[in-house]
């Protein structure tokens, strides 16, 4: 059974693209989520960003639930949205109370999240961060939705690529910047620690972002060194 209304959604991508944006790109991801939320029917939608210490921030919400979510996945540094980010490839849960992927996240997250599903926002074809839906009752994804999603988030790299090509001085600009320059270094550490210690994907980047801030230095150098020492 379908649950996206294909033409709906290319109607609603069309529109977004010819809108002319404020300056700001963080409002104009404000549009974009907002529109998420209108057309699927979802209870929430946000965008979550990365930054030097590869941590995703909160960018943009639909509502304040969904703000709570993206928050919650910070402070429990686990979640969907959180592995979607690391593994470049859609995450989702039909109940995340009930998945034992994320033990953590369940302890401060808002009663009012059931389902969860998160899509990479890529940039030079490597993820810079994530769009992520909730609904408030289990919920199976489909095709469709992923598809969707996809389709969204796409529009939101064409908004990242052209904050970062026209230079623009912005918090997010330069966000995107530093993810464009060193995730395929931190990509390629992450490979390294993966088949070193043979452990996932979200393992091997928890456990370069916590040695990193632990002798608080860049995620980025660190990942250098180690990619340096590996093959010396």
């Amino acid at each position: 059974m379908m649950h996206i209304d294909t033409e709906a959604l290319h109607t609603s991508l069309e529109f977004l693209r010819k809108t002319p944006y404020e300056t700001d790109v963080v409002r104009a991801l404000q549009r974009v989520v907002s529109s998420v939320d209108e057309l699927f029917g979802y209870d929430g939608a946000g965008i979550m960003l990365i930054d030097e210490e590869e941590q995703l921030h909160y960018v943009a919400a639909s509502d304040e639930v969904g703000r709570s979510l993206e928050q919650a996945q910070i402070q429990a540094e686990e979640g969907p949205c959180w592995d979607t980010y690391v593994v470049g490839h859609p995450v989702s849960t039909k109940d995340v109370r009930s998945d034992a992927r994320w033990p953590q996240l369940v302890e401060v997250l808002d009663e009012r999240v059931r389902a969860v599903a998160g899509v990479p926002i890529l940039l030079g074809g490597s993820p810079v961060g994530t769009l992520n839906v909730y609904r408030s009752q289990p919920y199976g994804w489909d095709d469709s939705d992923i598809s969707a999603l996809r389709a969204y988030a796409g529009l939101i790299s064409e908004l990242m690529a052209a904050a970062v090509s026209s230079q623009e001085h912005s918090v997010t600009a330069t966000q995107l910047q530093y993810a464009l320059d060193y995730r395929v270094i931190i990509e390629r550490a992450i490979g390294y620690l993966m088949a070193t210690h043979r452990v996932d994907a979200v393992s091997a980047f928890n456990r370069l972002r916590k040695q990193a801030r632990d002798n608080r230095r860049r995620v980025a150098d660190l990942a250098a060194e180690i990619l340096e020492k590996g093959v010396s």
